[in-house]
């Protein structure tokens, strides 16, 4: 589907995709530090969706049933929406940013407090077809 076909395009699509085939998904305000989460996401970035799948289903990463769950999210949109086949896609693009910090004090020696920061993470993944996907890079 071309983006004149498609009546309304989302800025993040045009951001994530341009006008290339190819569905994404998010998961936003995930509570598991950005650091951890980048270390999963680096293991499947480029690999076959299946390999990928594999790959996430194995590893002892916490992280890894999130980035599971999300890289399933964007192959069922990319078959709903797009008409893609699940058997062709990659993994294209995947990013894992910040989000917002939750602050909380903890008890220490002598009448002290320490912060403790709990982070959270939006965590983005990009399929594409093998054939668009190299010839985009």
């Amino acid at each position: 589907m071309t983006t004149t076909e498609r009546s309304n395009t989302s800025a993040r699509r045009e951001r994530l995709l341009g006008d290339e085939p190819g569905a994404f998904a998010v998961a936003r305000y995930v509570r598991i530090t950005p650091m951890k989460a980048r270390r999963v996401v680096d293991l499947v970035r480029g690999l076959p969706v299946d390999e990928a799948l594999t790959t996430l289903q194995f590893a002892p990463q916490a992280a890894a049933a999130t980035v599971y769950k999300v890289l399933e999210s964007a192959v069922a949109n990319a078959e709903s929406t797009e008409g893609l086949n699940a058997a062709e896609l990659i993994v294209s693009a995947g990013t894992v940013d910040e989000g917002p910090t939750m602050k909380r004090w903890r008890p220490r020696a002598q009448g002290r407090a320490t912060r403790i920061n709990k982070r959270t993470s939006h965590i983005t993944l990009v399929v594409q077809p093998a054939d668009v996907a190299k010839k985009v890079k």
